[in-house]
């Protein structure tokens, strides 16, 4: 068989790219909606289980995003290896996540609901530096942008469902069922993915067999650890998203409490303008940022990180603005446009980050960005956010919510800097595969 033949056997026995994309971002769609649907339950579950604002910060952050964090890296490096099955990887981690989601319904106590989070951020570490690896060995360089930010649509929309379906089911039943629901049909779809999904490491592995060439080496740690800190791009595209991360996860727990205590809205009213409104602000932002890196990265590739460096500028006094108004109309209109601007990031970070290592380190490469994202952001920002409003109350009263958001709306020229930083280092480091 010539290397043709060879070529279009194993090209036959790869999931087609469009399927790969859909089934990944209805992964990552259950992912978020499991993730963040804490956050609309946060004040039900606070006057049920009287907890107080520092205790929704761990909640909603740093009970969920410490584990994450401290098994990314190490389950990364084993999707990284060239034996591993990554879609039976996504598969197991999908039904962990949605089983320990189901059992956040059952929590009695603030400690059993904090291990429940825990047991939801140790099944998601072993999701997207799979997918982000996958989604990079089935497309193109030049179409990675839009195909990461396209998987990168789960975030709004998962974070849309949540908080539709959170505050729906919470208002007619209680947040113990609003848990149990959303946890269903994770636990169906893990059950189905390894017979939807194919492994495409499996069809290059026969294409190199039969043309006689050798398999891909696995670096060792150490290699991989210097394949990834060698980039300054890197490490400054690293600061850049952590903070994105800290004011993103930060400001969605947060702004969802303001709507309910300062503009007097239900958990149900507020799960869905706030789901509908900002979600589709965020797929939108999601979906241009990849468009726009792709389309301007081929004329210049500093191009690929324009969109998020002018965006979040942009965003900043609007956002401001937006957490000022006390009608919660004018608020809600002024939140759209700089939730759409600072979702722009996503596909063009990934998809640089993708192009700065070797095939063999790209999901380690991944998971250390989402370490600093998820540590620094999830686990830190509504922490934080919370006990800056703990330490307000005395000044502020119920409106110390507010007076935190406003500082979050201008430090979001800190990321915007990094973005642009990073940009400059793009000529000379990225790889063209």
């Amino acid at each position: 068989m010539d290397e043709s033949q060879t070529a279009k056997t194993a090209q036959a026995t790869i999931t087609n790219p469009k399927i790969l994309l859909w089934i990944l971002m209805i992964v990552y769609v259950l992912n978020f909606l499991d993730r963040q649907i804490v956050n609309i339950l946060a004040e039900p579950i606070s006057r049920d289980l009287n907890l107080s604002d520092t205790q929704i910060g761990l909640l909603t952050g740093l009970a969920f995003a410490l584990f994450y964090t401290l098994l990314g890296i190490p389950i990364a490096r084993y999707a990284d290896n060239s034996r591993t099955n990554r879609v039976g990887l996504i598969s197991i981690s999908l039904a962990v996540w949605s089983a320990m989601t189901a059992l956040c319904g059952l929590a009695q106590n603030f400690a059993q609901l904090a291990l429940a989070r825990v047991g939801v951020g140790v099944g998601e570490a072993g999701c997207t530096p799979a997918a982000h690896s996958l989604i990079t060995d089935s497309v193109p360089a030049e179409k990675r942008s839009s195909a990461i930010a396209f998987y990168g649509l789960g975030i709004p929309i998962g974070s849309l469902l949540g908080l539709v379906i959170g505050g729906v089911l919470n208002d007619a039943y209680g947040w113990r069922v609003a848990f149990m629901a959303v946890a269903i049909p994770g636990l169906i779809l893990a059950a189905f993915l390894p017979f939807i999904l194919r492994e495409p490491r499996k069809a290059e592995a026969a294409a190199r067999a039969l043309s006689g060439e050798k398999a891909r080496e696995t670096l060792s740690t150490k290699d991989a650890l210097k394949e990834v800190f060698s980039s300054r791009a890197f490490v400054l595209l690293a600061i850049a998203a952590s903070f994105t991360a800290f004011l993103s996860y930060g400001k969605s727990v947060w702004a969802v409490i303001l709507f309910i205590r300062s503009h007097g809205l239900s958990p149900g009213e507020t799960g869905l303008l706030l789901g509908v409104v900002l979600g589709v602000a965020g797929m939108i932002g999601t979906w241009l940022g990849g468009m726009m890196a792709d389309k301007f990265g081929k004329i210049d590739k500093r191009h690929l990180l324009t969109t998020p460096a002018i965006g979040m500028v942009i965003a900043t006094p609007i956002l401001f603005l937006g957490y000022f108004a006390t009608d919660w109309r004018v608020a809600i209109l002024l939140l759209f446009v700089p939730s759409a601007l600072n979702a722009a990031y996503y596909g063009p970070t990934y998809a640089t980050v993708q192009g700065l290592v070797k095939p063999e380190a790209r999901a380690v490469a991944a998971a250390f960005m989402l370490f600093g994202q998820n540590l620094i952001g999830l686990g830190l920002g509504p922490l934080l956010f919370g006990m800056m409003s703990d330490a307000f109350k005395p000044l502020a009263g119920e409106e110390s919510v507010r007076w935190v958001l406003y500082g979050a709306a201008w430090l979001g020229l800190i990321p915007a800097y990094f973005f642009w930083r990073a940009s400059l280092r793009l000529k000379a480091e990225l790889k063209t595969g």
